[in-house]
């Protein structure tokens, strides 16, 4: 029995084959629910699968979403890619997934191979100052998401960002430790040459400033220039930097972590020595990612709607076709959440005290 063809499809399902060929290219909203289930079970039932090359030849796309993110060794951008793309293949979309270490030669080439391939809406997942690198390709008509990245001055005007908060989850996460009683607090990081990691430096001081706690002229520790972004290294990153802080009886009370994976770095830092999380040092991290709530002590940190912002960013995909190509872009700044785990306490003189 060959492949059935979509006029079949059409047959089974009481329709016209134009129905089916809105389903198929991402304009179900043109039908009835009941007529979309119907076209659905139809396909299913037949077993039909779109001829691709023959799709890519007409319309020069393909239902493909490229992602490119910093590395998936960060499971956040691991997550973040699973909701994407079941964002995106319940709109009939697939997505394929590029990992660009945050190097804007690796994302400008990974951009110009996927619009090769035919792919015209790509989400990128950076947070590098300029994009600059990408401005010809967008130009050209690429259908552009920013994802952790909040919209900046020099943007090309069709780009749309998704991101949270970053100063404000800083503030949030650095303001529960001040909450707690700590008065003598650090900033772990790679290097803060990126735009999210900029704002949550700048939210970490900003909630030190309000306490009126003086901002001394080092409040953080961004490591030294061998330290890179820490996306595949966080960990160690973390790890380092709580042996260089910590190793001395003067040390700080409390810890806000650039991402979660360098605060389970600064745990594992301070087991090492002989330091209790929670109790002798309170650590904050940030992203909410699965590993947080899984470690010991489950740690406090700062999280992101990943979810709802994977849909968002597939949808902007999906709708940008439909917007006039002079339309400019929007920017999506979303509300993080602290979420209070056991890796967070009062400071042990305050503790003592209390008891």
């Amino acid at each position: 029995m060959g492949q059935a063809t979509i006029q079949q499809v059409a047959e089974a399902a009481g329709v016209s084959p134009s129905t089916v060929s809105n389903l198929l290219n991402g304009r179900a909203e043109r039908m009835l629910p009941e007529t979309r289930e119907r076209v659905s079970a139809a396909i299913t039932r037949l077993g039909y699968r779109p001829n691709r090359a023959a799709r890519q030849l007409r319309t020069g796309r393909t239902r493909t979403i490229g992602l490119i993110v910093p590395s998936v060794g960060n499971p956040f951008w691991g997550a973040f890619a699973r909701e994407l793309e079941a964002s995106a293949l319940a709109h009939g979309f697939n997505v394929l997934l590029c990992n660009s270490e945050r190097n804007p030669e690796r994302e400008r080439d990974y951009v110009e191979e996927l619009w090769d391939d035919g792919i015209r809406g790509m989400v990128l997942c950076t947070s590098l100052p300029s994009l600059d690198h990408l401005a010809p390709i967008v130009e050209r008509g690429l259908e552009l998401v920013t994802f952790d990245r909040p919209a900046q001055a020099d943007d090309p005007g069709s780009v749309v960002s998704i991101s949270i908060d970053n100063v404000m989850g800083a503030h949030l996460a650095t303001q529960h430790l001040l909450d707690l009683g700590h008065t003598d607090l650090t900033f772990v990081s790679g290097s803060l040459g990126s735009v999210n990691r900029a704002a949550r430096f700048r939210g970490f001081c900003a909630a030190l400033e309000a306490a009126g706690i003086q901002i001394p002229d080092t409040p953080g520790w961004s490591g030294h220039d061998d330290v890179p972004f820490g996306d595949v290294e966080a960990a160690e990153v973390g790890r380092r930097a709580a042996h260089e802080i910590f190793d001395r009886p003067d040390h700080p009370t409390g810890v806000v972590a650039i991402n979660d994976m360098t605060a389970l770095g600064v745990c594992r830092g301070l087991r090492d020595l002989g330091l209790t999380v929670g109790v002798d040092v309170s650590v904050v991290g940030f992203d909410d990612i699965i590993l947080a709530d899984l470690y010991d002590p489950p740690l406090t940190t700062v999280r992101q709607p990943i979810a709802q912002m994977a849909r968002l960013a597939v949808e902007e995909i999906l709708s940008h076709g439909t917007r006039a190509q002079t339309e400019p872009g929007r920017s999506v700044l979303l509300r993080p959440e602290l979420v209070v785990r056991e890796s967070s306490g009062p400071p042990a003189q305050r503790r003592a005290a209390d008891s």
